[in-house]
């Protein structure tokens, strides 16, 4: 099979061509800019390529209720030009095939349990801390979207007692993105998170934020694994800094040896690294293809 990935991030936009094994034989990759300059590339990248469904992870927020007459719009972004463009309805006017669309962590977690650090988990959780900080959740075997979908990157955080930061989020302040995602910590410290060093205060307060949504989603979904992804998370000095956090967080309340005993395997890189968002696009439009095969 041929099936069409598109990683639509609001930096910049990853698509390839992959099989229904995961495996990818093409991608190519290019900034996020206007629409009326981005989707003309994607459109010619996928023109002669044969492919018979499209997956699309895509930066948000996005409209992914199918009885919505926004469905597949990017509603309240942003980013220049992208607030309420219908994403999904220009790509399907270009190509007559099925559609998997749904936002990018929700992606990214959906390529890591199809092929990734959660095979054979019914729950994950799969969190990106970079430019923006993003929360996907697989649950009970399938993705949760619920009211619109989750937006854990604005989960609200006690504040360090060290950090007068008054937080970079224009719509909450000091929510987690506001504290702990990339212009977070530049704002903060006066240097990008890569300039600092591995032993920089700065990383027990990152690891701070982070594991208090870990925390959170814990006692909140239970989930059997979670996966930290991002620009930020490049730094790896951060994950044993989080287990801890995260242990002391919970003071002994989880009675489950994943997380006594086994917090390195349970607090986890991407097993795909980083081609989980693409791969987790791959993954939908598999499954948009299977959908359609199966109503026929």
């Amino acid at each position: 099979m041929r099936i069409g990935a598109i990683e639509a991030g609001g930096t910049k936009f990853v698509c390839g061509i992959g099989d229904e094994n995961g495996k990818f034989e093409h991608r190519i990759s290019f900034p996020t800019e206007h629409p009326d300059q981005t989707l003309p590339r994607v459109i010619e990248y996928f023109q002669d390529k044969g492919v018979e469904a499209i997956g699309v992870g895509s930066f948000g927020p996005i409209d992914i209720r199918q009885d919505s007459p926004t469905y597949g719009y990017v509603t309240t972004t942003p980013k220049p030009g992208w607030g309420n463009y219908d994403l999904l309805g220009t790509l399907k006017q270009a190509f007559p095939v099925p559609f998997g669309f749904d936002t990018d962590v929700n992606a990214a977690v959906y390529g890591e349990v199809r092929w990734g650090a959660a095979q054979g988990l019914s729950s994950c959780l799969y969190i990106t801390v970079g430019t923006g900080v993003g929360i996907g959740v697989y649950s009970e075997g399938q993705l949760v979207h619920g009211l619109v979908h989750p937006e854990g990157g604005h989960l609200l955080t006690r504040r360090h007692p060290e950090d007068d930061f008054v937080g970079s989020c224009p719509y909450h302040g000091d929510c987690l993105e506001g504290m702990a995602a990339g212009p977070a910590i530049e704002a903060r410290w006066g240097k990008k998170g890569h300039e600092l060093p591995v032993d920089h205060r700065a990383w027990k307060m990152e690891a701070f934020y982070i594991a208090q949504s870990i925390t959170d989603a814990i006692l909140l979904l239970s989930p059997q694994k979670i996966i930290l992804g991002g620009g930020v998370m490049q730094q790896p000095q951060l994950y044993p800094l989080i287990r801890e956090a995260v242990l002391l967080n919970l003071n002994g309340y989880v009675s489950s040896s994943a997380i006594l005993e086994h917090m390195e395997e349970y607090i986890v890189a991407p097993g795909l690294g980083q081609q989980a968002g693409l791969s987790g696009a791959l993954a939908l439009g598999l499954t948009a293809w299977n959908n359609r095969v199966s109503s026929i």
